[in-house]
């Protein structure tokens, strides 16, 4: 390879060996990493959760396909006020679950141990509430609230509540692509990391189509600043998340730019924002969505003193840093000594695969779900992780809508 480092420190085979933990079946993750998975049915228990989805759009669909796959759980009921999604929704899952048209009746439904909570963000806190107060389990989608004021809120009242399991949807929390990474990062096989650039990025409008103008806030409500944040909750809190993980901090200031500048069609909600957040000892991560160009779409590059991670949507290559110091004519006048800029070749990320779920995340985050339901245990992506990334999020776009640094003010 063209890199010294790589070279010196671990050659391709040795990565791979070195990399692969021991998985024998999901979720085990080896010792030292911030989150320890217990096999599929922990102590011995099998008992299958029952779940309501509340809110069948195209996520609680995604999820509703997903679940009914997974073993140790089953779909009891589905709730979505819009008639088309729940006749549909019912119309493919199993026979014998019960649709509803109001929430609260569902939240109700004795043969409903956990609720999965897919609504459109502005109706996320009073959706769990209600949940918690009926004594459910709570899955509650990304981004955990519509406000920073909802997140404290909630975050309380989750606390006062310790038998109940209450995970939020930042799945990639679970997928073991990330797992592989963070170890990474603390063998220092990246060396010193300061710096991370992020992209979710789509060549889109983002919009669903609408059968009837009537219904397009309920339909495309990610549009409209009464009911989401826009690409930075709905888009970018995924990676915010990892960013806020993989340093085992919170943002202390942000600045942040945004703009309605190619989708001119009525939408409030910004179709392109740029932030840059500050975390303690100099990191910075970079942030972006945009919905006019998809290069590269999702992507989260890590950028360390020795190498560099780029992961995609499932997989992650290794490029180490060129140490080389070559002579090079500078603007073809002097000679200087300059630092060469090609990295080393790209080395696939190896990790395992449990189970073949297809590396779907979300079927990892919903069988540890189940499986702090039977044991107890707190959930990887539990309240306080939600309330920190919700806060991160609603200050960069606070930043974006006042021009302004917005620092981290809470506890």
């Amino acid at each position: 390879m063209s890199s010294t480092y790589f070279k010196k420190a671990i050659s391709r085979r040795r990565f791979i060996t070195n990399s692969t933990l021991a998985l024998a079946s999901f979720p085990a993750v080896a010792a030292g990493l911030p989150y320890q998975f217990s096999s599929l049915y922990s102590n011995g228990k099998t008992d299958t959760i029952r779940l309501g989805i509340i809110g069948m759009g195209s996520r609680g669909q995604g999820i509703a396909n997903t679940v009914k796959k997974l073993p140790g759980l089953s779909i009891t009921a589905c709730c979505d006020s819009l008639p088309e999604h729940l006749s549909k929704s019912l119309s493919v899952l199993n026979k014998g679950i019960k649709g509803y048209a109001d929430y609260q009746l569902l939240i109700k439904d004795p043969n409903v141990d956990a609720v999965v909570i897919a609504l459109p963000q502005h109706l996320h806190y009073q959706a769990a509430v209600a949940a918690l107060n009926a004594n459910k389990h709570v899955y509650l989608e990304k981004t955990m609230t519509h406000d920073i004021k909802e997140a404290l809120s909630l975050s309380s009242i989750v606390n006062k509540k310790p038998k109940l399991i209450f995970q939020v949807g930042h799945q990639y929390r679970y997928f073991q692509l990330y797992h592989r990474i963070n170890e990474m990062i603390k063998k220092g096989w990246l060396g010193d990391v300061l710096q991370f650039e992020c992209q979710y990025h789509r060549n889109a409008n983002w919009r669903k189509p609408v059968s009837d103008p009537k219904l397009e806030r309920h339909i495309n409500w990610r549009m409209y600043r009464e009911y989401s944040g826009g690409l930075m909750t709905e888009l970018c809190s995924h990676q915010i998340d990892i960013v806020n993980w993989l340093t085992n901090s919170h943002p202390v200031r942000v600045t942040a730019i945004g703009g309605i500048d190619y989708w001119k069609d009525g939408r409030e909600t910004y179709d392109n924002i740029r932030a840059i957040f500050e975390y303690p000892n100099g990191v910075k991560a970079n942030v972006s969505s945009i919905l006019s160009n998809a290069y590269k779409g999702f992507s989260i590059r890590i950028l360390g003193t020795k190498g560099t991670i780029e992961v995609q949507q499932n997989k992650a290559y290794f490029y180490a840093e060129d140490q080389k110091k070559e002579l090079s004519t500078v603007d073809g006048v002097t000679g200087a000594t300059a630092n060469s800029w090609g990295q080393g070749k790209p080395v696939l990320v190896e990790f395992e695969n449990p189970d073949n779920f297809n590396r779907n995340p979300t079927a990892y985050a919903f069988l540890d779900f189940a499986d702090c339901i039977r044991t107890g245990k707190k959930p990887f992506a539990d309240v306080e992780t939600g309330k920190i990334n919700a806060i991160a999020v609603h200050l960069a776009n606070q930043s974006a809508d006042t021009g302004k640094f917005v620092s981290w003010i809470y506890s």
